[in-house]
């Protein structure tokens, strides 16, 4: 299933020219128009779901075995110091691009770029809340 008028659709199914790294039957790995680091890539599926909670379970698990088989294999390439795997869902979270991707950001020491966030400090009720919420 492709969204006609999405871009990843586009670029993962080859109507859209990329640098592409990979390509199977499901995914396609390409390198990132804007990178963070040199090397910054993005796994797109060829099928359309907007975010993760979209994707099926059994995609979900072959995009991991993809990222790790990528990372591995920049890693080695590129000679990166570590490697960052990133993915946003909803506009909250940073997603821009509304088709499920995966960023492979290799990261060199002193590369200037940063991931965080600022810690809070719950108390222990009100960790257990948060368990309870989620959990029951």
């Amino acid at each position: 299933m492709r969204d006609k008028e999405c871009i990843f659709c586009k670029i993962a199914n080859g109507d859209i020219p990329s640098k592409e790294l990979y390509e199977d039957d499901e995914f396609k790995v390409i390198l990132d128009l804007g990178p963070a680091t040199r090397g910054h890539a993005l796994i797109l599926p060829k099928n359309h779901y907007a975010n993760l909670y979209e994707l099926p379970d059994g995609e979900a698990s072959k995009v991991m075995l993809l990222a790790k088989k990528m990372a591995g294999q920049m890693t080695k390439k590129l000679g990166c110091d570590g490697f960052n795997l990133v993915q946003n869902n909803g506009r909250a979270a940073g997603q821009t691009v509304f088709h499920f991707h995966l960023h492979l950001i290799p990261r060199y020491k002193d590369d200037g770029q940063t991931l965080g966030w600022k810690p809070l400090e719950p108390t222990q009720e009100e960790l257990e809340e948060i368990k309870k919420i989620i959990t029951e």
